[in-house]
């Protein structure tokens, strides 16, 4: 391990899951864009050991949250194990946006775009765009006009 912890913020894609039988340890994937274009993003997996820290992240936290960890960097040892980031401290800075009625929605997914969510919809080729703030962006009429919406909101366009 690194002897100075790092700080990163970043996004659940996933859910969280525990570590062991017992829940005394927690593990997750944190999705980490530095800019706001999809090939910079990282996707890192994050190991949480503090038996608090890791009940309250298999519990309370949510796909689409917006996290800040603290922690240190694991870097492998031989060719076959991942690097990953043991978890020492974690703030929800932003909680992913709720649906109405889940249940009314059971085939609906959340997917985050750098500072945009879309709201995907199985019975539907639409999809709704909105800033992750709320603000609604528009409609695509299928997913691969996702881009040039979202290019025409930041362009001013409608």
């Amino acid at each position: 391990m690194d002897t100075e912890p790092i700080v990163l913020d970043g996004f659940l894609e996933e859910a969280t899951a525990p570590g062991d039988l017992h829940g005394s340890t927690a593990r997750f994937r944190l999705t980490v864009s530095p800019t706001d274009e999809r090939t910079d993003e990282m996707i890192l997996p994050c190991g949480v050991t503090d038996p608090a820290l890791a009940l309250a992240v298999i519990h309370d936290l949510a796909p689409g949250d917006k996290i800040r960890v603290t922690g240190y960097l694991r870097l492998p040892r031989t060719p076959d194990e991942p690097t990953w980031l043991v978890v020492t401290t974690l703030a929800v800075l932003e909680t992913a946006p709720l649906l109405t009625d889940p249940a009314t929605n059971a085939t609906a997914v959340l997917e985050r775009y750098g500072p945009y969510v879309c709201y995907f919809d199985a019975d539907t080729p639409t999809v709704e765009v909105f800033t992750e703030t709320g603000t609604p962006v528009g409609t695509a009429a299928d997913p691969d006009e996702i881009g040039a919406l979202i290019e025409a909101h930041e362009n001013g366009g409608a």
